[in-house]
């Protein structure tokens, strides 16, 4: 597993943190400080076109996207993502938690949901869940 390598070579973990709202982004970068001990990089877009760009400039470890964003959602930036790489690593983070966005966001290749606001437990949990933590 990639972060695992990572975590070995001692390099830092990537993230990329999707929110048309700062709050929203700045809760999310709260909660995983909350539970993650190591250091690690994070960007953030505002949309989900300066999501792709952000993708495919650093290639995160794992992205946490919202769908619900001007210029380009959180669906179709997703779906542009894991495109660009097939294993790309997409929690979604909405309030949107409707069966059908929920469906719709793991048909564009998302690998988890989060009901915003996002909380560590919540986050740990499912990171877990994933087997992205170690």
């Amino acid at each position: 597993m990639i972060e695992f390598k990572k975590k070995v070579l001692g390099i830092l973990m990537i993230y990329l943190v999707v929110d048309d709202s700062k709050m929203a982004r700045k809760m999310t970068i709260k909660s995983l400080k909350s539970i993650i001990s190591q250091e690690f990089e994070v960007y953030e877009a505002v949309n989900g076109k300066e999501a792709v760009e952000l993708y495919q400039t650093h290639t995160p470890d794992l992205c946490f996207m919202d769908l619900t964003m001007p210029v380009m959602n959180g669906f179709e930036a997703t779906q542009s993502i894991c495109d660009f790489d097939e294993d790309a690593n997409i929690v979604v983070v909405s309030a949107d938690i409707q069966e059908h966005a929920v469906e719709k966001a793991k048909e564009a290749g998302a690998i988890g949901f989060i009901k915003k606001p996002v909380d560590p437990e919540t986050l740990k949990s499912m990171l877990d869940g994933l087997d992205l933590l170690s």
